[in-house]
């Protein structure tokens, strides 16, 4: 897996999400770009990439494809449309794209970040969440974070890794 962050102008959503299938088509690789002020650390997707592969094995997938499926699992939500909140919009864009070849191609994975860099002005935001949108987007009190050994991103990581026991 790798990651590029930064920043993007999305002009119209269909044609950045088309230029982002491209990439992954023409190098066997997927591709999902989240918007940072969800994204609370690289282990977030790690994880979320995980136990979508995960679920995808086993069969209990939601989506029909790798990235919606990656999406789903970063959100903690099993929603499709309510995943997508934390996706990229229209407009001014801080990102982090998640790029990964199932068959861990690194040459793949390299060549899928390159051409994406055409469309990212790298920049350093991976980790720079906004933590009133995590809170609200995840549902997380003050409660709830209190009583836990950790921070904020440890409970995003346990949303995450808790979304196979919804089901």
């Amino acid at each position: 897996m790798r990651l590029l962050d930064g920043t993007t102008t999305v002009d119209d959503l269909d044609s950045f999400l088309a230029v982002l299938d491209d990439v992954a088509e023409t190098t066997g690789t997927t591709v999902q770009a989240f918007d940072a002020d969800y994204v609370v650390s690289e282990a977030h997707l790690a994880r979320a990439l995980d136990r979508a592969d995960r679920a995808i094995a086993r069969g209990e997938n939601v989506a029909r494809e790798r990235a919606v499926e990656v999406l789903c699992y970063a959100a903690g939500r099993r929603q499709i449309n309510r995943a997508l909140e934390m996706g990229v919009a229209e407009g001014e864009n801080r990102v982090v794209v998640l790029v990964d070849s199932p068959a861990g191609d690194d040459e793949a994975e390299a060549a899928a970040v390159d051409q994406l860099r055409e469309h990212v002005e790298e920049a350093p935001v991976l980790g720079a969440y906004d933590e009133p949108t995590v809170r609200a987007f995840f549902d997380l009190s003050d409660a709830e974070i209190d009583a836990v050994d950790g921070d904020l991103a440890d409970l995003v990581l346990e949303r995450v890794a808790l979304l196979d026991v919804k089901k």
